[in-house]
């Protein structure tokens, strides 16, 4: 099979490339940004649910659609494979010009095995389970059992010969997500007889030997780890690194990282796509792992990760808490690219978009329930309430419009290491971003009357066009600049038009000026801080694109 892709695959297969400062997904020879969305876990098990979705994920400006195919759906009688959904969701995202994301729920989905086939569930002995500190065992296949992880590739290969035999020269997808969420709910380890007697055991060496190889680069709270068990480069778990559940859930870790490269490896022998994994992040409420996934590939483990299953090309967060940029802060490496494949839908999300593409090389973004609309604006409007925004109104479309616009610029300066993006709240008000010969000073929207009315929220992307030239995308900002180059200290307005891009050409709009850019009328104020008193401005119903030419002046 592989000779037979391998002119294909240098070129035209989907694949993942560094070029210049970022790594992007590569789709038909081209770099290419996902503007996706992750549908519910079980509207892909439905063509009929899905018919009606595939219209509305086009007037969201997806380009993208992420749905599940499980386990159970494709052999509900061992050893016969029913490829109908698979085929029917290839035609459907065809038919209105969507690529797609197949998510793998094989053995786990959110920790659980759930989406297995039931001729699975039903026989322990042959498929056993995880074992907790009870004693009792939980509904989760071991990653110990060799049974478990035979009868998962082989489905999975199978559905993966079918996706090369049926959609190699469309290549309508374009990446897959290994299971999903995986890790033990309700214990740090498996404490099954198996579990035990693994645990027990020598760290492998190929492990040891990536934490020396590395170290420079690890994760430091696992260095910490390490080196506070006296950094061994032999031993059992516990001798290596220390007791307690950091050590289980690297244990965990590593043999969840094993059994998944084997999948991988077996699948891209038959297809060889790009893969990842999602992660369940730790929650501000938890004590420890057992609470969320132990096991799954959080910043503490993504080294293991990385060690264990080199064939997995990215490990990814699914985020909804609030701290978005600490946590894709945290998971971009340079041996781990970022996708954010399950995260917010609405203003918030739209915000989170922009900031991961922009200031994190983001190969895409992609809101979780995208096929309901009600997950995309923050509230549910109340009784008596006005009727609902058309739905390629609300924030997360919007946003969606403006980046693929941009997206070919976008992709250009992600390469050329000439783009930045802000995301500012209440905990992080301001920014002052070092791009090309300035300073980008970025505020929240501030009524100009009434400088204490801030906007809760804002966003924007930067990108250096030229020396004295920055195209600006954004929502309720206030920008200026400073230069950070010899000669004169005031940067001021030459020109600032609003503006679209069309078919990658730049359409200039209004030509703004007087109103549209004053930020501070009081000039002796705003000179004695090397300041003109004009600026960018984009207002809540954004975001908006703006082009600026700067001149400087005493």
């Amino acid at each position: 099979m592989v000779a037979c892709l391998q002119g294909q695959s240098a070129s035209t297969l989907p694949h993942l490339e560094k070029r210049g400062a970022a790594t992007q997904l590569i789709v038909d020879g081209k770099p290419y940004l996902a503007l996706a969305g992750e549908t519910a876990n079980t509207a892909s098990s439905s063509l009929e649910y899905m018919e009606p979705v595939w219209p509305r994920l086009v007037k969201m400006n997806l380009n993208t659609v992420l749905v599940a195919v499980a386990w159970d759906w494709i052999e509900p009688v061992e050893g016969k494979y029913d490829f109908t959904l698979v085929d029917g969701l290839l035609a459907g995202a065809r038919k209105n010009n969507l690529h797609v994301m197949f998510l793998w729920f094989g053995s786990w989905k959110n920790g659980i095995s759930s989406f297995v086939p039931a001729w699975v569930k039903a026989d322990q002995n042959r498929f056993p389970r995880v074992t907790i500190k009870s004693g009792q065992s939980i509904e989760i296949l071991s990653t110990l059992s060799e049974a478990n992880l035979a009868a998962d590739t082989r489905a999975y290969t199978a559905f993966m010969r079918h996706l090369r035999e049926v959609d190699s020269a469309q290549r309508t997808v374009i990446m897959i997500q290994m299971q999903n969420e995986v890790g033990i709910l309700g214990d740090s380890r498996d404490r099954s007889a198996a579990g035990e007697a693994a645990f027990a055991k020598a760290v492998p060496p190929e492990l040891t030997a990536y934490l020396q190889k590395n170290r420079d680069r690890l994760y430091p709270d696992l260095l910490k780890l390490w080196d506070a068990a006296g950094s061994k480069t032999a031993g059992t778990w516990q001798e290596v690194f220390g007791t307690g559940p950091a050590t289980d859930e690297i244990f965990m870790a590593w043999n969840y990282a094993r059994y998944m490269e084997h999948l991988t490896k077996a699948g891209k022998a038959e297809y060889p796509l790009p893969v990842f994994t999602n992660t369940w992040i730790v929650q501000p409420e938890d004590n420890g792992p057992g609470d969320y996934p132990s096991g799954g590939p959080e910043p503490l483990v993504i080294d293991a990760w990385k060690a264990g299953a080199p064939s997995i090309d990215i490990n990814a967060p699914d985020i909804y808490l609030q701290n978005f940029a600490d946590w894709v802060a945290r998971f971009h490496r340079d041996n781990n690219p970022l996708f954010v494949p399950e995260s917010r839908g609405d203003a918030g999300g739209a915000a989170n978009a922009f900031y991961a593409i922009g200031q994190h090389a983001s190969i895409g973004y992609s809101p979780f329930g995208i096929d309901n609309a009600g997950r995309l604006v923050a509230l549910r409007p109340a009784a008596g309430a006005p009727p609902p925004v058309e739905i390629e109104n609300l924030p997360l479309p919007k946003a969606y419009a403006v980046l693929s616009q941009l997206a070919p610029l976008i992709l250009e300066h992600q390469a050329a290491g000439t783009i930045a993006a802000v995301l500012l709240n209440e905990q992080h008000a301001t920014q002052n971003i070092p791009l090309g010969n300035y300073t980008v000073n970025v505020d929240r929207r501030r009524n100009r009357r009434n400088p204490s009315e801030v906007a809760p929220l804002g966003y924007g992307l930067f990108l250096m066009v030229g020396p004295d030239e920055y195209l600006v995308a954004g929502s309720d900002l206030q920008v200026t600049f400073t230069p950070t180059s010899p000669g004169p200290p005031i940067a001021g307005l030459a020109e600032v038009w609003a503006g679209r891009y069309v078919d990658g050409k730049w359409v200039p709009g209004r030509k703004l000026s007087g109103d549209d850019i004053l930020l501070n009328y009081k000039l002796a104020e705003a000179a004695a801080e090397n300041q003109s008193g004009s600026g960018l401005m984009f207002g809540p119903d954004g975001p908006t694109i703006q082009r600026v030419k700067l001149y400087r002046y005493r």
